[in-house]
């Protein structure tokens, strides 16, 4: 439970609550839940008044011990481990160290596009003994904490390790969780499994997963090299290479579908579709460009991007933008975390505290400030709802741990982050229509923001205004008419908007889809009729 949880982080490993608070709900956001639990806890927190009744509901709240001690081990796996306890032993103990950070990313960059796939690998490898003493009962440890040569695992501990292992009996075999392969076939006698004790002998267990340890079939790299690669219809004169995508969403389960988008580079790429709801977004190193996907998401991880607007339909975990510049997103997010980035704007509706990790400056927090037919739909689909809703209140953390909890507006000292000032703010238009009913933004907009809205209207009214009285005549509105479309004209090349503009006309040429398929994946650009999809596989 959350109480247990607080007086074990906050009292023995001199955790702030804030950060014990972080590590709790991070791992609930992760567990399956339904979207209608997700939606009661959120009609929950919103009728939260004060700290004592939001204390009292967080206090109701429990996880599964076993899995969310792994949950907290694997925070090692990027070098995130919790402070030195009491007894001035670090935990997770030294026995197994992760590789150095440095020696870790010489190590992905070596293989290129492995990404983490095998630093996913090598950290189970290694840390796996480690691992099953911890699902051991403490009566079968060592003094020291070590396992004894006939301890046992019950079968119970070992469901627990379904957060981080899943398998299939045979090659295009369904992928079960770890716990039902090992008690029935071939495996059961190699991991030991005995069904008068429900229990493994961890020695057995610890050999029989070392040996059928693999790289995931469904991470970055098989995606990479068996994905369905998208044909891209529109491609850049001059651009040195070429956009790619790539899905695995036809053959994955749920929890593991990831569609891979590289290199994007000065295109609108625009999507609603099936293949994209429930799927795990990567995007990569694209650049000046335009990205809509307008699906429920499972997760979105935004890498090395520049210069680039993201609109993204409801994220039911996290949204992480990292190592990118100049990169607006918007997005509607269980979670958004921003590291190692400068000059971005993240516009989000939020039910937890937006994370600034290490490493980033003049970042931009904006409100939620679009929408589009579906979007309420695909909210609820994913138990996201719209209040409450705390973008404004940033958890900032630094390389030794919470530099700033404050839930008010940022320092004048505080030079890695703003709020975005009303008098900046415009609303964003998705240019694409759609079937659903959602006709404005959810919720609606803060007080400060609507009023800046409200304020700009008027002064478009008295412009309007201004121009029927000047009673001009056909020749002077001829003219007047020029110099504004001048005007315009000059202020989309001032500002970068013309290429999001022309890149909204859809290309001449007809990809090489199926026609039956994209059907399903269509939506239009406003006003124009035209329509602009996401060609498929070839």
């Amino acid at each position: 439970s959350w109480p247990r949880w607080k007086r074990i982080a906050c009292g023995k490993l001199l955790l702030p609550e804030d950060v014990a608070w972080l590590y709790f709900e991070t791992f609930d956001l992760l567990v399956d839940h339904r979207p209608q639990q997700r939606l009661e806890w959120a009609e929950r927190l919103s009728q939260c008044s004060s700290k004592s009744e939001l204390d009292h509901a967080r206090n109701m709240l429990s996880v599964d011990t076993l899995q969310f001690l792994l949950f907290l081990y694997i925070q090692q796996l990027n070098r995130m481990s919790l402070r030195t306890s009491l007894i001035g032993e670090e935990w997770p103990s030294h026995r197994a160290r992760s590789p150095s950070p440095s020696e870790r990313e010489a190590k992905i960059s070596y293989q290129n596009r492995n990404w983490d796939d095998q630093a996913h690998l090598s950290f189970m490898q290694s840390h796996l003994a480690e691992i099953l003493e911890l699902l051991a009962e403490p009566g079968q440890l060592s003094p020291s904490g070590q396992a004894q040569r006939d301890s046992q695992i019950s079968r119970e501990a070992v469901r627990s390790l379904g957060l981080l292992l899943e398998g299939a009996a045979d090659h295009g075999k369904p992928v079960q969780p770890v716990h039902r392969l090992l008690v029935k076939g071939p495996l059961q006698t190699q991991a030991g499994y005995s069904t008068q004790s429900r229990s493994f002998p961890l020695r057995k267990l610890l050999s029989c997963l070392q040996r059928c340890l693999t790289l995931i079939p469904f991470g970055i790299t098989a995606c990479l090299n068996s994905g369905k690669k998208q044909i891209w219809s529109q491609q850049v004169e001059g651009a040195m290479k070429r956009a790619m995508i790539a899905r695995n969403t036809h053959m994955a389960p749920a929890g593991s579908k990831m569609v891979l988008m590289s290199q994007v580079f000065k295109q609108t790429l625009a999507e609603t579709s099936d293949k994209l709801t429930g799927a795990n977004i990567k995007i990569h190193k694209c650049s000046e460009a335009f990205i809509y996907l307008l699906s429920p998401l499972r997760s979105v991880n935004v890498d090395k991007c520049r210069d680039s607007t993201v609109v993204l339909g409801p994220v039911q975990t996290c949204v992480h933008v990292h190592s990118c510049q100049n990169v607006r997103v918007v997005c509607a997010a269980g979670r958004v975390a921003i590291g190692a980035s400068s000059h971005c704007t993240i516009h989000a509706m939020t039910p937890t505290r937006p994370l600034l990790l290490p490493g980033n400056t003049d970042i931009t927090l904006g409100p939620f400030h679009t929408f589009y037919p579906s979007l309420e739909d695909h909210m609820a689909s994913v138990g996201l709802a719209v209040v409450p809703n705390v973008w404004d209140q940033p958890l900032i953390l630094g390389t030794d741990g919470l530099v700033s909890s404050s839930n008010n507006s940022p320092s004048s000292q505080d030079t890695t982050h703003k709020l975005l000032p009303p008098s900046e703010f415009h609303t964003l238009s998705v240019p694409f229509q759609m079937e659903g009913d959602t006709c404005e933004v959810p919720g609606g907009l803060p007080p400060a923001y609507q009023a800046a809205l409200d304020e700009k209207q008027k002064r478009i009214q008295s412009w309007q205004k201004t121009v029927m009285e000047a009673r001009l005549n056909k020749e002077q509105k001829r003219q007047f008419q020029e110099l504004v479309e001048l005007k315009f004209h000059e202020w989309l090349l001032d500002t970068g908007h013309r290429q999001e503009l022309y890149s909204l006309i859809p290309p001449a040429v007809t990809s090489l889809e199926d026609p039956k398929e994209a059907a399903t994946d269509c939506i239009r650009v406003k006003d124009r009729k035209h329509s602009r999809t996401v060609p498929e596989e070839g």
